[in-house]
């Protein structure tokens, strides 16, 4: 075979080599973009069946939510007889535990410093001041007469109270108050013989301060402005 020969086969060749590899390359990539298109598509697919998962799960919540919602409004309209008798009681409960206004007959006890005595002439000045001690006696004493609301000064007395001297100030409810001190009671009409009766409890204060007190037929007393806190107690169920 001469030169020529050989240099046609040689081309022939490199001919066919070049085609085959076109068409090699033509079939790689016709490939890849059917798999890169099947793989787009299964993607597409995924994220709408999430999507259509959570709609479900957020439709089957409102439906859930909104048969809640009739359920306790059927159970409200159903005791609606009950839950006006329970707002009755804690209304009373209220206005025991000093919650609430109040108004009503009873009597009004004020007792001052005894400034019309010379100081000077006591051994003691602080004999003829008003004590924390005669505000509790006079709190003890109605309470026992039947009282069911008290106040001093503004104060109401409630079962957390606290009536304290802090030196030459006295102290309710934290509260810093003075003479005059006025202190009302709503209650039985029996507290105004317990404390006015002979020997009684106006009658020793009188001795060394000034102690009046008058039955009323219509006090208004204020309801307890503090928080009412229990550290102790629990709730037995």
């Amino acid at each position: 075979m001469n030169k020529k020969q050989i240099a046609i086969t040689l081309g022939i060749m490199c001919l066919i080599l070049t085609l085959g590899t076109v068409i090699q390359i033509k079939t790689i990539n016709g490939t890849g973009q059917v798999v890169s298109q099947n793989f787009s598509n299964n993607e597409l697919r995924d994220q709408v069946l999430r999507w259509k998962e959570r709609y479900d799960t957020t439709l089957a919540n409102l439906q859930n939510a909104e048969t809640k919602l009739e359920q306790v409004r059927a159970t409200a309209s159903a005791n609606t007889e009950g839950s006006e008798e329970k707002e009755a009681e804690l209304k009373k409960n209220n206005m025991l535990l000093g919650l609430t206004d109040v108004t009503g007959e009873g009597v009004i006890v004020t007792l001052k410093d005894n400034d019309a005595v010379d100081s000077t002439k006591v051994l003691d000045s602080s004999y003829l001041l008003v004590h924390d001690s005669d505000l509790l006696g006079i709190v003890n004493e109605l309470k026992n007469g039947g009282a069911e609301a008290i106040s001093i000064n503004g104060e109401r007395i409630v079962s957390t109270s606290s009536i304290t001297c802090e030196g030459n100030v006295i102290s309710i409810n934290g509260e810093k108050v003075s003479s005059p001190f006025i202190i009302k009671a709503i209650g039985r009409p029996t507290m105004y013989s317990a404390l006015s009766r002979p020997g009684g409890t106006i009658e020793y204060l009188n001795s060394r301060i000034i102690a009046t007190i008058s039955q009323e037929s219509n006090i208004t007393i204020d309801k307890y402005s503090g928080v009412i806190s229990a550290r102790y107690m629990q709730y037995d169920e």
